[in-house]
């Protein structure tokens, strides 16, 4: 039943989208979340269930002292709606990889050209940055799987922790950027920046980023040796050229990327839809384009049945959340409470100076991320208090700067998805990947500081 639910509510939200006229359909996209809600009430534990009723109590309060309409506290559910759809169609882009068989011949790959652990290190690294910029949460899986039998050839002290490292910090940094990334859309969205604008920037952060990590790879990383080169040439002979099915090109990949981005781009440019939208959209037909070329088409329809079968389940700890959240901020607008928000962040913004205000904005979503919050939810929740002169002056940095925090939160944020998930391939905890990402992520957040002065002098 909840399943069903969800898929109306996005079904609803994309034909309101691209129907505004009719009013109806965002009436009915707020009254599915409100059922979601309920109905999830009764399976949510934990922190989830915590910061649900939380939300829940909070912006009830602020309606009823607003004397806000009954109406209102049913169309105040839909705000978040479009990132539970991006959330769930996103994971899609991972079917062609899956069934194109792309992560065998990049194993392959592997296992004959590296020739030293550092080579591993940067080649793993980059690897799970390719990976992110195209699938998000699917690169962890799909970067492990396709390298973990390949640091066999080589002795390397605190395995776990050095190949956590080499995954996590490469996949962080294309979350600045990447198009198909729920926490682009969302801070586009917030504030309204175009991504054609932001785009450059953000990714010579993360090409900076990335460089860093190698740095501190080559000077921090634990003892290594080279196995011998020999045992990994038999191994390499060994192992079957493909069980049968065509051989597919790890090129194809880097083409699949350069075209979605490019048409995400053009779209973005073209049409008056939002970004978060848009990207939202793509995802099925453009994976399903894909399937079709490299012969998998029935294949990937099985594939997408099974998704929505199973993912939604599995988040729906997460989608509570937002959709809790987003009844939240609409509360916060119906009562006027946002004001008084917005006139506090603008007293800290003239006391502290907005050069000042940048170096403390990146740590909000990263502080937020400790007691559970996705970097997402936490910048929508002060978005509307970012809504200042602040970012009427300086826009593209207070995007970096928003963006770049949601970088050490998902490299430190014990309760997100990124650390989870990755936790479960390497069989530790959450708490002691967060603890291993440290030493980088502190020296990011410097680096980010350090960018993010340097674009305010830039576009002051």
């Amino acid at each position: 039943m909840i399943r069903i639910l969800f898929l109306m509510a996005m079904i609803s939200y994309i034909l309101a989208t691209l129907l505004p006229q009719q009013q109806i359909l965002n009436q009915s996209v707020s009254a599915l979340c409100m059922l979601i809600v309920l109905f999830s009430l009764r399976r949510v534990r934990g922190l989830a269930m915590a910061f649900g009723l939380s939300f829940l109590c909070l912006g009830s309060l602020m309606l009823l002292i607003s004397h806000a309409a009954a109406s209102s506290f049913l169309l105040s559910f839909g705000e978040m709606i479009q990132m539970v759809t991006l959330f769930t169609m996103v994971p899609i882009l991972a079917l062609p990889i899956r069934l194109g068989r792309y992560a065998h011949e990049l194993n392959q790959i592997i296992r004959k050209k590296v020739s030293s652990p550092p080579h591993l290190y940067r080649l793993i690294s980059c690897l799970s940055f390719f990976f992110s910029s195209f699938m998000n949460l699917a690169a962890l899986p799909l970067a492990y799987h396709a390298v973990a039998s390949s640091i066999d050839y080589f002795r390397i002290e605190h395995k776990s922790r050095w190949i956590n490292c080499a995954i996590t910090h490469g996949y962080a940094m294309p979350l600045l950027w990447s198009p198909i990334t729920p926490i682009v859309g969302t801070v586009l969205y917030l504030t309204g920046t175009t991504y054609s604008q932001i785009l450059l920037p953000l990714i010579l952060l993360s090409i900076c980023g990335l460089l860093l990590d190698w740095r501190l790879a080559g000077k921090g990383t634990p003892r290594f040796a080279y196995v011998s080169v020999e045992k990994e040439t038999a191994a390499a002979r060994a192992e079957p050229a493909g069980s049968g099915h065509p051989r597919r090109k790890p090129w194809q990949i880097a083409a699949a990327v350069l075209a979605l981005n490019g048409v995400i781009l053009l779209l973005d440019h073209l049409s008056s839809f939002s970004f978060l939208f848009l990207v939202s959209v793509i995802v099925f037909p453009f994976a399903l384009l894909w399937c079709w070329l490299i012969g998998q088409a029935r294949p990937f329809f099985t594939r997408v049945k099974d998704h929505f079968s199973t993912y939604i389940p599995r988040m729906q700890n997460q989608f509570f959340i937002f959709l809790t959240a987003g009844f939240f901020i609409t509360a916060l607008r119906i009562s006027h409470t946002d004001a008084v928000i917005t006139q506090g962040m603008e007293s800290l913004i003239q006391f502290t100076g907005l050069r000042a205000f940048l170096v403390l904005l990146p740590l909000i979503p990263f502080l937020l991320a400790f007691i559970g919050l996705h970097p997402a939810v936490g910048l929508a929740l002060i978005a509307e208090a970012l809504k200042t002169q602040a970012l009427l002056d300086a826009p593209i940095v207070v995007t970096v700067a928003m963006l770049g925090g949601a970088i050490p939160a998902f490299l430190m944020g014990p309760y997100n998805a990124t650390l989870g998930m990755m936790a479960g391939l390497i069989n530790e905890k959450p708490l002691t990947l967060s603890n291993w990402n440290f030493p980088f992520t502190w020296r990011y957040l410097l680096l980010l500081t350090l960018f993010v002065q340097l674009l305010y002098l830039y576009f002051s």
